[in-house]
């Protein structure tokens, strides 16, 4: 083995997975045709990989919708809540969904990425139980290519420390002595998948945090342990997304086989080579980036590689990705009406098998063939190209943003008072997240409009008859703060990238956000700026439909530029204070306008945090200096939103304070109350709107189950500081579950406010 990938995506480059799970829910078709779907994907994925010329390739990459839950599955950890369903299908997605009995089960970013993941819940009492079926099915399917096999896993430590506990002791590594002999006997089985040799990759992204001694110690522990299971059995362990000098001072001196370390994003990873090059393991290279799509620059990826085998011999080192290609989209061919030029500096995940291909035979010597060479001088001319263009800089949006004085606004206490007269919203008051469902005549309008099969005339005339009819429908139930629905948009970041300069977009560039959800990022290649309003004329239609207060709502700085695929030719922070400039432009012409409720979305503040402590403070400042250029230009009555979703917010509490905005809505509603305590230990002052139902499962909770949410939700914060609201945009669930949702939200709040009398 000389080149490797630690994995491939998997919704298919059509989305054919995604396409096929919605049948399978909605029983459109049997679990034998999405089975069938699964199983030719993954033997497209793995050819793309052999034909590229990958030598080592990856099995048990797939997933019907999140490798940690196919963990919890493999290592028989399953939530005791979801043990009366019989059938291990309907128990896996009711265990990632919930069901009409059943809420499912909690979903977090994985580490700093924009993929969610199901967290397990773990408990002393879980009766644990292997199961390898999955595994040993995808080994035989793959076994045919006549390449090796690399069977990824998630470690055990990282396992744990990512997941959660639901009994009384909190810590889950307390559980390593439970879980441990369970790993010990799965390299035992596995390595009776062939005698000769059986490899395995087990992922330990944690260790790219900031650890202590006790995870250090006990990795020690766990791959002395499966190192020594079985002669035939090569274990590499992988970390990505950051570097992780002080796992590596560990396992060196373990009896593992190899270490996977990233060196896009983990430049400290050069710290360890000389303990690798004192050891007997193998050095896997990760030098192609992972996670974003620009194009690699192969000749300072091989001065890298250089700089490395002067340390670490270069017979053990092996070249790879520095993550999974799952955080980026499948392949460039599709991508017929994008700009030449920009085209040439992107790569994606087929994209990337030619450079990791390219980049292990110049670097071993290997002779490339006539294709191979006209490939490396396309990439030699476009890097240049990229290097060189006038279109990245823009030096008027440079100088605006080195020439910005701020100037803050009044305190909060002052704000809220006038801000309660002007509105005169009522305690406990009702709003939704933004958007409302993207149905299939939505979708349909906006494809028809994109290929020229109506005229724009009709498809404005579609858009503001779902808006008037989604206004009326919550005025109709008693929301107290609207939205317009947002049908106008295609997604949250996408749509205000098209509408700004510096941004390119894809036809087809989808990306694995959790389940079968997809989204598509833009790509950033250049200086941000917004020529004119974006949101504007959409607002003030809807608020001509109502009295009612209508929230005009954006996308925050950072959360566009998470959800991006981000220019790496400047620091990010860079970027980010440009796009606070453009939202700052649209929220001064909406208050202008007189739209004076307006929310300012950061759903992805928490995921930007850097993975290692040290780095915390150079972001938090930018950041949340960021959020305030956005949004402080405005008066004093006009009452500023945001929203956060999937985060844990204990340690970030004070950060969010900072922000300042006058109403925050956040994610409760699989957490439970756990997340809300932290706003009243701080005394946190700002109005809070937690979410009191799952908006990602398809059950609708009845009006005493939110009723009892509510009166939860009491006995942490005082019904003047809460909001009631769904916990995150409705955009992804159908009418026929977001009406008697509301309704019985509203519902809901009725009741608890006449008992409160």
């Amino acid at each position: 083995m000389k080149s490797y990938v630690l994995g491939f995506p998997r919704i298919g480059e059509q989305r054919e997975l995604k396409k096929a799970l919605e049948s399978y829910w909605k029983e459109q078709i049997s679990l034998q045709q999405l089975e069938a779907t699964a199983k030719e994907l993954r033997t497209r994925h793995w050819n793309y990989q052999k034909d590229a010329g990958i030598d080592c390739i990856s099995i048990n990459d797939f997933s019907y919708y999140d490798i940690m839950l196919d963990t919890m599955f493999l290592l028989g950890a399953v939530p005791s809540r979801f043990k009366d369903i019989e059938d291990k299908t309907a128990r896996y997605f009711a265990m990632a969904r919930g069901d009409k009995t059943h809420t499912a089960m909690e979903m977090t970013k994985w580490l700093n990425s924009n993929y969610h993941y199901i967290v397990p819940e773990l408990s002393e009492s879980d009766e644990l139980g292997l199961d390898i079926s999955k595994i040993v099915s995808e080994y035989a399917e793959a076994k045919e290519l006549g390449v090796q096999l690399k069977i990824n896993l998630i470690g055990i430590i990282s396992f744990l420390k990512l997941a959660k506990r639901v009994d009384v002791e909190k810590d889950t590594l307390k559980l390593f002595d439970k879980f441990l002999p369970l790993y010990v006997e799965l390299v035992s089985e596995l390595a009776k998948l062939d005698s000769e040799k059986v490899v395995i990759q087990f992922d330990e992204p944690s260790f790219v945090t900031s650890i202590g001694s006790e995870e250090l110690s006990l990795l020690k522990i766990a791959y002395d342990k499966l190192g020594s299971v079985a002669e035939n059995v090569k274990i590499v362990v992988a970390t990505y997304f950051q570097h992780s000098v002080e796992a590596t001072k560990v396992l060196v001196n373990t009896p593992i086989s190899s270490l996977a370390l990233d060196f896009v994003y983990g430049e400290k990873n050069m710290e360890s080579l000389e303990a690798i090059a004192n050891s007997d393991k193998k050095l896997l290279v990760g030098i192609v980036d992972g996670r974003n799509i620009w194009i690699n620059d192969i000749s300072k990826s091989l001065e890298t590689l250089k700089k490395i085998s002067e340390v670490v011999p270069r017979e053990r080192m092996r070249i790879g990705t520095s993550s999974s290609l799952l955080h980026v989209p499948y392949t460039l061919k599709y991508e017929a009406k994008m700009d030449s030029e920009i085209k040439s500096w992107l790569s994606y995940a087929v994209e990337k098998l030619d450079e990791v291909n390219i980049i292990n035979k110049l670097f071993f010597g290997l002779e490339l063939s006539p294709q191979e060479t006209d490939k490396l001088a396309e990439n030699k001319k476009a890097n240049h190209s990229r290097r060189t263009s006038t279109r990245v800089r823009d030096e008027a949006v440079r100088n605006r943003v080195a020439n910005f004085q701020f100037e803050p606004r009044k305190s909060f206490e002052d704000r809220i008072v006038e801000q309660h007269k002007k509105f005169n919203y009522p305690p406990l008051a009702t709003t939704t997240i933004g958007s409302f469902p993207q149905t299939a005549e939505v979708r349909k309008a906006r494809r028809d409009f994109k290929a020229g099969n109506i005229s724009e005339e009709k498809y404005i005339e579609f858009l503001r008859e779902e808006t008037k009819q989604t206004v009326q429908f919550q005025e109709k139930i008693g929301l107290d703060v609207l939205v317009h629905g947002e049908f106008e948009r295609n997604d949250m970041v996408e749509y205000f990238g098209e509408q700004l300069n510096g941004f390119a977009f894809s036809q087809n560039g989808w990306v694995q956000s959790y389940g079968s959800r997809c989204v598509k990022p833009p790509h950033i290649y250049g200086d941000v700026s917004r020529p004119e309003p974006m949101t504007v004329e959409w607002i003030r239609y809807a608020q001509s439909l109502t009295e009612k207060p209508m929230k005009g709502m954006l996308t925050g700085p950072v959360t566009i530029l998470a959800w991006s695929f981000v220019r790496d030719d400047q620091p990010r922070s860079e970027t980010s204070r440009q796009i606070a400039f453009a939202i700052r432009d649209e929220i001064s012409d909406l208050e202008q306008n007189g739209i004076e409720m307006i929310q300012v979305d950061e759903a992805a503040f928490k995921e930007g945090y850097p993975l290692r402590a040290e780095d915390i403070p150079t972001y938090e400042n930018w950041a949340v200096q960021d959020f305030l250029v956005t949004t402080s230009g405005v008066k004093d009555t006009t009452q500023i939103h945001t929203h956060m979703c999937y985060s844990e917010f204990n340690d970030i509490i004070k950060t969010i304070e900072a922000m300042d905005a006058d109403v925050i809505s956040i994610e409760t509603s699989r957490s439970g109350n756990e997340l809300l305590k932290v706003f009243e230990t701080v005394g946190y002052k700002q109005e809070v709107g937690p979410g009191v139902y799952d908006i990602h499962s398809p059950r609708v909770p009845s009006v005493e189950e939110m009723v009892t949410q509510i009166e939860l939700l009491l006995e942490v914060l005082p019904e003047r500081q809460l909001w009631i609201n769904p916990d995150c945009g409705l955009k992804t669930r159908g009418w026929a579950e977001v009406e008697p949702s509301l309704k019985n939200m509203v519902e809901a709040v009725k009741v608890v406010r006449e008992k409160r009398k």
